[in-house]
């Protein structure tokens, strides 16, 4: 019966289709004989009667609703794979680009932090100076040196003066501390580790570890006079002995040469070592750049980390690629964000979802609006509070950006859309071919059909964003991991067809009939925590070893009202032997503040499937209610710094928000 009533329907469409089309042809003949132009509106008839078949006139919806939003957006697209394009074709790099900027305006200021800065020629000569020691010292094209140092305008210049002689900088966290430190050493190479006297007391922790890596420490233009760690070269001064004219004699790198690593953690383990290559650092801060509408005239507020993509690539390239004055502040302030762009001038800010949410903390004050930012850039404002911040603030524009550092998978809201993180127009995809597919969102395990080839997610449809690689375009390349193997783990074959290959960005989004994206949750064994990855195999590795090597499994739980989620530690202690505070203490030493663990759970038994594997969709959905199993569970005290036991009352202070995280 339901295929006869399905052969009377498709027979019905095609009636349907016949006499919309014998129209089409009559009104295109009647144009002919009117207008004269037979073609164009034959065309556009022909087009109007294949649009009103079947539910195509959704296509026409959604195409007035978004035909503006995508002219833009194809806009910046081209205008920045043109200029791209003509860079590489020019052999552009980033020193080069440099080198043209800061020659057009040359005593315009590059960096400011409080009252000290550089001007673009005073930024030039310093880099010069450091090619010029690094050169005497004997390095050479292609090793890597690590910059280990907190945010200041000299941190830019160390990293470019390097690339000027070639050599590659490895932006090391200043959070890591003891074997993660060692690790990302190890695992970019670096023959020597450039650190500022503020992190000393982390070098000298494994300076016994690394005795066969030089050591130049580099003392703040305001603290000259720090003791110099023994065994150290001090960098700032030795720097004034050198020249500050350009180097001549080096052989210029290429737009895609590897000019720095930038440390991320990913699903693999310990934190991977990034390549960002030339024309990399060109796209990033040339699409936000174009898609801001920016201009060198704007000055940039970028409170963030110089070591992260978002402050040392996105916000620092502004100065370094477009000529924008940026400043600088050491640590984040919430009290002192609005007065710092108001004091300064600022026309455009960074956040990161957390950073919106602490300004809304900050009680209502004269700097609120007493400002001329009018757009801020960034990713994670949260939907809940993203109207919120933009009346309060008085914000114009919000550019909500979706990237990862090393992946080619990038997604801009250019206009406001609130909650979204980016579009792709649904009419002409094909351009920029990102997609969507299932997967199961607890192991992060992609869903094939019976081709093997994945299964393309709908509106509204959780799925995992994979990005297509294609190494002949420079937007879409994806240039991997100082270890190969942590790379080819990124990347997916066959997706659509035969031997495709995709970078799988690790992020379960949802794309809605109009094209706009919007986060979901990250895959597998990674959670987002205080702007930062947290990879639970090696919290989990730490927290191990740190105990005796007892079972333990690591995952994220949702705090109400705070954004990304908190680490959870689910331990095996049979025998109750476990030291809660040595734990603490261990975990202080080894593991960066973001990622220790703010709730443990201490079970009776390991927790494994019958195929001997730990299981944590049942943890996570009991989270750390007290009520929901008769297990301890404890929450890390941020004041002492040691762990106390959660009761009902704890409980409830902690989900309404009572409790200062």
């Amino acid at each position: 019966m339901s295929g006869k009533t399905e052969v009377r329907f498709e027979e019905a469409e095609e009636q349907k289709i016949a006499i919309l089309t014998s129209i089409g042809v009559i009104i295109a003949l009647l144009s002919w004989l009117t207008y004269g132009c037979p073609i164009i509106v034959g065309l556009l008839a022909i087009t109007a009667v294949y649009l009103m078949t079947g539910d195509r006139y959704q296509w026409v919806y959604i195409w007035m609703k978004t035909y503006k939003r995508d002219t833009i957006g194809l806009r910046v697209l081209l205008a920045t794979m043109f200029r791209i394009w003509v860079w590489e074709r020019r052999g552009i790099t980033v020193v080069s680009r440099w080198a043209e900027v800061a020659k057009m305006r040359p005593d315009k200021k590059a960096f400011v932090m409080g009252e000290s800065c550089l001007t673009f020629r005073e930024g030039d000569e310093f880099s010069n100076r450091i090619a010029w020691y690094f050169k005497r010292q004997g390095f050479k094209t292609g090793e890597v040196i690590a910059l280990f140092m907190e945010t200041q305008p000299e941190y830019v210049f160390i990293w470019l003066g390097l690339a000027k002689i070639r050599v590659t900088t490895a932006l090391v966290n200043t959070n890591l501390r003891g074997t993660q430190l060692i690790h990302c050493l190890k695992i970019a190479d670096c023959k020597a580790v450039v650190f500022g006297d503020e992190m000393a007391g982390a070098i000298k922790e494994i300076q016994h570890e690394i005795r066969d890596i030089p050591l130049f420490q580099f003392n703040s233009p305001d603290r000259p006079s720090a003791s110099i760690l023994q065994g150290t070269a001090p960098l700032a001064t030795e720097l004034a002995e050198m020249s500050s004219d350009a180097l001549t004699d080096v052989e210029p790198a290429k737009p895609r040469d590897t000019l720095m690593y930038i440390y991320t953690s990913g699903t693999t383990g310990f934190p991977k070592a990034a390549i960002i290559t030339n024309i990399r650092y060109l796209l990033i801060p040339l699409g936000v750049h174009n898609s801001g509408r920016l201009s060198a005239r704007d000055i940039i507020y970028d409170p963030l980390p110089l070591h992260h993509t978002a402050g040392g690539v996105l916000g620092a390239g502004q100065c370094l690629i477009l000529g924008c004055t940026v400043v600088l502040r050491k640590k984040f302030s919430a009290s002192n964000y609005w007065s710092d762009a108001a004091k300064y001038g600022c026309t455009v800010s960074q956040y990161i979802g957390e950073i919106c949410r602490y300004l809304l903390t900050v009680p209502k004050g004269p700097h609120d609006r007493a400002h001329n930012v009018k757009v801020i850039v960034g990713n994670g404002l949260r939907p809940q509070i993203w109207q919120e911040f933009v009346d309060r603030f008085g914000v114009e524009r919000v550019l909500e950006f979706y990237g990862a550092t090393e992946g080619n998978s990038n997604l801009v809201n250019l206009d406001s859309k609130m909650g979204a993180i980016g579009f792709l127009s649904r009419l002409v995809s094909s351009i920029y071919p990102l997609t969507l597919v299932k997967c199961d969102e607890i192991t992060g395990e992609i869903l094939r059909d019976e081709n093997g080839r994945c299964i393309t997610c709908g509106p509204h449809e959780p799925g995992l964003l994979l990005g297509k690689i294609d190494p002949k375009k420079a937007i879409l390349t994806f240039s991997g991991y100082a270890d190969k193997t942590a790379s080819e783990k990124k990347m997916v074959r066959n997706v659509r067809v035969e031997n495709d290959c995709y970078f799988n960005t690790g992020d379960i989004l949802v794309m809605d009939h109009y094209g706009y994206f919007y986060f979901k949750d990250r895959t597998g064994d990674t959670f987002r925590w205080r702007g930062e990855n947290v990879s639970t195999a090696e919290v989990e590795g730490v927290i191990s070893n740190l105990i005796g090597l007892k079972d333990t499994v690591v995952y994220g739980v949702t705090i109400p009202h705070v954004e990304g989620k908190a680490g959870m530690a689910a331990i095996a202690d049979p025998d109750n032997k476990l030291n809660l505070t040595e734990l603490a203490k261990g975990m202080t030493s080894a593991l960066p503040v973001f990622a220790r663990p703010l709730f443990l759970r201490i079970l009776p038994e390991p927790p494994l499937t019958a195929t001997f594997k730990l299981k944590k969709k049942e943890l996570i959905e009991q989270g750390y209610n007290p009520s929901l199993n008769s297990d301890p569970i404890y929450f890390l005290d941020q004041k002492t710094e040691s762990y106390v036991p959660v009761n009902d009352k704890l409980y409830n202070d902690i989900v309404q928000g009572n409790i200062k995280l």
